[in-house]
């Protein structure tokens, strides 16, 4: 008898970054639970390549981090003479041109900017530390579920940095300038009610209840047909850089482009 149960697939198992599909859904996985899924540069590396290796049939990508803490940040090793086994060191990376640390920086960032495509909807389950790059990588997601226990913080300025993973703007966009700024600046901790109250995560459960609330929240969103969810989420990403008539205009073209689809009468 052929199993009609969902096969879950493991897509790439790599530098801490384990990719599993099953269906519509997809899984990242930090896979460094010893080190409190600190990052790195291959880290980085492989999370870029997890979203080019995503099939055409995922609609949904969940991140997530094994054991107690979802990123603790980047492994302080980074900042050692010797970095990183094969890696150059980041004093080394201060040494090369401006052209040369400006295209090191973006390929870091590659990493974390494939999860607001337009095509998926991301969800980060967030549990315990969600430090400084790890902050980012929450942000990095269109929704974030977190736990309980969930302490955010942007440690970078600390460190004489600035955060650089590309979370500055998603932080504005739903803090607002002011509290971003504090958080940023004072590198303090944000926990759950917090969190929540002021709009950075969508909702927090129980610890025990992570898993189960981030599954229900990607069946709710595959329950809307794929292509009027593509064009919603680009629609309200670009609302925030259009004034109020342009995004209206940008509303009547997104809901032409349906209303022929539904019809039969696309290109």
């Amino acid at each position: 008898m052929t199993s009609l149960e969902p096969v879950r697939e493991t897509v790439l198992d790599k530098d801490g970054v384990r990719l599993t599909v099953e269906d519509a859904i997809a899984t990242v996985t930090l896979t460094n639970p010893a080190k409190r899924n600190a990052q790195s540069p291959a880290l980085w590396r492989a999370l870029t390549e997890a979203g080019r290796s995503l099939p055409g049939s995922v609609r949904v990508v969940v991140l997530r981090g094994e054991g107690k803490s979802f990123s603790a940040g980047l492994d302080r090793q980074a900042f050692t003479p010797e970095g990183f086994d094969g890696e150059p060191s980041f004093l080394e990376l201060a040494r090369r041109s401006d052209a040369d640390l400006d295209a090191a920086i973006a390929e870091y960032q590659d990493g974390f900017v494939w999860l607001r495509r337009n095509d998926i909807v991301s969800i980060a389950a967030v549990q315990g530390h969600a430090i400084g790059a790890g902050f980012q990588l929450a942000l990095a997601c269109d929704l974030r579920v977190v736990a309980s226990d969930v302490r955010f913080a942007m440690r970078e300025t600390s460190l004489g940095l600035v955060p650089d993973l590309a979370g500055t703007h998603p932080l504005v966009g739903l803090v607002g300038h002011a509290r971003a700024l504090e958080i940023c600046a004072t590198g303090r901790f944000v926990q759950a009610e917090e969190a929540e109250r002021t709009g950075l995560v969508n909702l927090v459960v129980p610890v025990e209840e992570l898993d189960a609330a981030v599954l229900d929240l990607a069946g709710a969103l595959l329950a809307a047909p794929r292509d009027a969810v593509i064009e919603t989420k680009a629609l309200l990403r670009g609302a925030a850089g259009r004034s109020f008539e342009e995004q209206r205009a940008a509303e009547r073209a997104a809901q032409a482009r349906r209303l022929r689809d539904l019809a039969g009468l696309s290109d």
